[in-house]
């Protein structure tokens, strides 16, 4: 029985009973209305106008069905999971329908919708249609959006001219070493130069990137896929912001005697998920929706330049302590992209020299390549955001130049500009020659030659993370894990037969001295050499002295203090 209410068998109250009576009612009603606030104000964080990500409980009576994975997944996609033996499975399934459906009924606009996190992004014009919403069964949980902050490129400034004399079969310019550094032009001499890779570069504005001559290879030949604006669907992206124009200039580049990009023969989606006008966390969402769009189009690598770290809010910030490659829900995005089999290449951020320092999100998350940048010298720039990742994982993974990067400015012309968002690029393009090279290779395959075959992967630390990656030995380490004769559990060899270039490839960091003969077939020793112990070794590299050897066989004995191998060798 309600408490407040007593029967009374006359039928009637008395008058002092009903005054008692109408004084419970009112305080319950407005205790009821407080309640009601409170957890409206709660649930929602504010009130509205403003944005809002609600997730969903299920993805119940779905019309979709992991059996008829085309319906939402492109032939592209799916080509690229069934190399990698990557199963369609439950967060691939679109959102509901019906759920997006009601929120719009109820008032709501829709502006980003993820099938991975099973939650959209909405506007909400008015106070009364959060609690419209809150009344769906189906809807989880709701946030306010925060706000965050991007760091900046470096102001560009006007190179002086400078020629590189070297023999190579691409005519780069003084943009020559930003590819040369990491042996990325010896993949280019081979032929491999990103065709039929696709790049996904998440970003803000591509300012004229429709028209400027750095660009109309890609036009003329239909490498520009596609764009899309997941800020404001009625933008015209390509007279937004430049800097996502300067990405992709370090990508896809075609100047010759003045700049080529790292993979000039690859193809690409243009995606803009940064308000460079608002800093809202909204963005995280748009990076998400971007990253699920560059899926389900079947690209093979995203390329973002973006990360989020301290907001205008400090209330609403990330901490270090949230880059723990786990919080933010862009790294698990991130991570979530890699693990449908796209390669991730993510500045590590500008923050070297600020309070903050470390990398930010979505660079901590631990299955993606965070870039940080190095000037020509390999000397580690001052900006470059630094690592450990909160959860002690080796960040940055990889350093390429930053300080110094030829792009194409807004004029047309070649420029120098300085940024992590700058060193990624240079980085995704040369994967992506990588991976035209070795298409049976997965993503993760893809990112454990890369971070190997950089300088310092025995021995990583905080500000050059694995170091300077070598493109031409993460080819070698690809083609041994598909073509080499393995002679010891320990020990690989590459190529065989050889000609005048040989690897031997170590299955675990060997920190003692090392001794290599080899040895002809009628017993003549041809080569006889001690290594010294050096902390962390993966591979020793020939690159002289047996491009005379005549053809024939030949026999290597690699030892240390821990085994020996024997192989048999082809020269040709």
């Amino acid at each position: 029985m309600n408490p407040i209410l007593s029967y009374r068998p006359e039928g009637k109250l008395s008058s002092g009973n009903s005054r008692w009576l109408l004084c419970l009612i009112l305080i319950t009603v407005l205790v009821g209305l407080n309640l009601s606030l409170i957890s409206a104000q709660e649930y929602f964080e504010e009130t509205a106008p403003s944005k809002y990500r609600i997730e969903f409980t299920d993805k119940n009576n779905t019309p979709f069905t992991t059996d008829n994975p085309g319906e939402f997944l492109s032939p592209k996609a799916l080509e690229r999971r069934n190399r990698q033996n990557i199963p369609v499975d439950f967060n691939d399934l679109p959102v509901v329908p019906a759920y997006i459906d009601s929120l719009r009924s109820a008032g709501a606009g829709i502006l980003t919708v993820s099938r991975w996190f099973n939650a959209v992004t909405v506007f909400i014009p008015h106070d009364s249609i959060l609690d419209r919403i809150a009344a769906f069964t189906f809807v989880k949980r709701t946030g306010l959006q925060k706000v965050l902050q991007v760091p900046p490129v470096n102001s560009a400034v006007k190179p002086g001219i400078q020629q590189f004399n070297r023999s190579v079969s691409m005519d780069y310019g003084s943009s020559w070493w930003q590819t040369a550094i990491h042996n990325g032009t010896l993949l280019h001499d081979l032929g491999f130069q990103g065709k039929d890779v696709t790049i996904a570069v998440i970003d803000a504005g591509f300012y004229h990137a429709d028209q400027l001559p750095a660009f109309s290879r890609l036009w003329d030949n239909g490498q520009i896929l596609g764009h899309r604006d997941f800020v404001d669907e009625t933008a015209d992206i390509y007279e937004g912001h430049t800097h996502g124009m300067l990405v992709l200039s370090v990508i896809g580049s075609y100047l010759p005697g003045e700049l080529i990009g790292t993979a000039p023969e690859a193809s690409f989606y243009l995606l803009r998920s940064e308000d460079a006008g608002s800093e809202y966390l909204i963005e995280e969402d748009n990076w998400i929706a971007a990253a699920e769009f560059a899926d389900s189009a079947g690209a093979d690598i995203i390329s973002s330049s973006l990360g989020y770290t301290v907001f205008d809010d400090p209330s609403q910030s990330h901490t270090y302590a949230d880059m723990d490659g786990k919080t933010t829900r862009v790294t698990r995005a991130a991570d979530q992209a890699t693990s449908k089999g796209m390669l991730v290449v993510i500045s590590a951020g500008n923050e070297g020299g600020s309070a903050w320092k470390y990398v930010g999100a979505p660079a901590d998350a631990d299955s993606v390549l965070a870039t940080g940048a190095i000037d020509e010298n390999g000397t580690v720039a001052y900006f470059s955001s630094r690592g450990p990742s909160f959860d002690g994982n080796v960040k940055p993974d990889v350093m390429a130049i930053g300080l110094g990067t030829y792009v194409i400015g807004y004029d047309g012309e070649v420029w120098q500009a300085n940024g992590t968002s700058l060193s990624a690029p240079v980085i995704s393009g040369l994967s992506a020659c990588l991976w035209q090279a070795n298409p049976g290779a997965s993503a993760l395959d893809m990112l454990t030659a890369v971070r190997k075959s950089a300088d310092r992967f025995g021995q990583p630390d905080a500000d050059y993370g694995y170091g300077i990656p070598d493109f031409n030995l993460a080819h070698v380490l690809l083609q041994v894990n598909q073509e080499s004769q393995v002679f010891s559990e320990m020990i690989s060899v590459f190529p065989n037969p050889f000609s005048d270039q040989l690897y031997i490839i170590f299955g675990s960091p060997v920190d003692d001295e090392v001794h290599v003969r080899l040895i002809d077939y009628a017993g003549r020793e041809i080569l006889n050499t001690l290594f010294p112990s050096f902390p962390g070794r993966t591979y020793l590299k020939f690159d002289s002295g047996l491009g005379h050897l005549i053809g024939g066989f030949y026999i290597l004995e690699v030892k240390t203090g821990s085994f020996t191998g024997v192989s048999k060798l082809i020269k040709y």
